[in-house]
């Protein structure tokens, strides 16, 4: 790929974007010069990164003619073949930057995000498994700064989870989420096995960005809107008030439900924010449709056979099947420690979206 074109071409939008925010009216349209902010922001990180790419390029070859001419093993012909290694590492890392910025930004990746997990094929075993998942979430986010937020949830015996849904506040969240969205299967040993055979269960991921009132309409005649009390263990005043919401959305037939706040109002409103996010993600989907011949559901069925990712206690593995990498770090894994699978997975989504552009 030709990245120079590319360059030149970012390099004459960042010197418009600048005069454009120097001009005195800059701001008077709030939303406009916020946006023009954030492409200046972006396109200053591109020109710089684009600017080393030329260099390190131009001083590769002027090493490489270097190393050519000199006599083999003499002092300039070792100093210019270190310095070739360094800078053809160097140009790796810029080419990747450089192609990174390339892609058009997806006004999604920036947004909360939504999280559903929900237990699948396996019983028991599946929501203790669920609440194994919403733990490993919750840590990655700790460790990343970011901040969780309970929505509705449905315990099970023993400690799992039926359904949970949390809300994910921080930067750049989506872009660093959305992958996880898919079957999960786990192959262990269940506590609750007395001759110690492995067992395979599966939880379903669904990852929504947040949706904002300008992406998705709701008409409120639209809306069939209940409450009830909550349920669940719950606290001083929480199973003894009609707290809980359940909204049903009668065009799409989808139905949500919020109760971990004791107000009914906070409970609404996060009730309607998932029905949002929702419906975007069906809207999502289907403008993602007409450019793919075959796209599967997000989340699939929950059947065994459907899956993005295993997880094997017993060989303390983890494999990711879109990326065919195994990781033997299962332990840490749980833990939070997903970025040795989130990484990969959002490089490889650069390689497809840049492939597309190419073509």
């Amino acid at each position: 790929m030709d990245l120079l074109p590319f360059i030149e071409k970012f390099r004459r939008r960042f010197a418009e974007v600048e005069a454009l925010l120097g001009a005195p009216d800059a701001f008077s349209n709030p939303a406009r010069g916020q946006e023009l902010t954030r492409e200046h922001a972006r396109l200053r990180q591109f020109v710089a990164d684009g600017e080393a790419w030329v260099k390190v390029r131009s001083d590769l070859a002027d090493n490489r003619e270097l190393l050519a001419a000199e006599p083999v093993g003499s002092e300039m012909a070792v100093m210019a073949a270190d310095e070739i290694q360094r800078l053809e590492a160097e140009e790796v890392r810029l080419t990747a930057a450089v192609q990174r910025g390339i892609i058009p930004p997806d006004p999604t990746d920036s947004r909360n995000t939504i999280l559903e997990i929900r237990a699948g094929a396996g019983g028991a075993e599946s929501a203790l498994f669920a609440a194994d998942l919403l733990r490993m979430y919750t840590r990655y986010a700790e460790d990343r700064g970011w901040k969780v937020e309970p929505m509705d949830s449905s315990p099970s015996d023993l400690g799992g989870m039926k359904e949970v849904i949390f809300m994910v506040t921080g930067e750049d969240v989506f872009k660093r989420l959305k992958h996880e969205s898919g079957v999960h299967r786990v192959q262990r040993v269940p506590a609750t096995e007395a001759q110690g055979r492995i067992h395979t269960s599966t939880v379903t991921v669904a990852v929504m960005p947040e949706a904002q009132e300008v992406d998705v309409v709701i008409k409120p005649e639209d809306l069939e809107i209940n409450v009830c009390r909550a349920g669940g263990h719950g606290g001083q005043g929480v199973n003894t008030t009609d707290s809980a919401v359940r909204i049903f959305h009668k065009p799409s037939g989808l139905e949500v439900r919020c109760q971990d706040q004791r107000s009914q109002q906070k409970n609404k409103a996060q009730a309607m924010m998932v029905l949002r996010s929702r419906l975007l993600e069906r809207k999502m989907n289907e403008e993602n449709a007409k450019y793919a011949q075959q796209r599967k559901d997000q989340v699939g069925t929950g059947e065994r056979s459907e899956k993005i990712r295993t997880y094997n206690f017993p060989q303390n593995r983890v494999t990711d099947h879109r990326l065919e990498l195994t990781l033997y770090n299962l332990a840490a894994f749980m833990e939070g420690d997903l970025d040795p699978i989130v990484d990969p997975l959002m490089d490889d989504e650069v390689k497809r979206r840049l492939a597309a552009i190419e073509a």
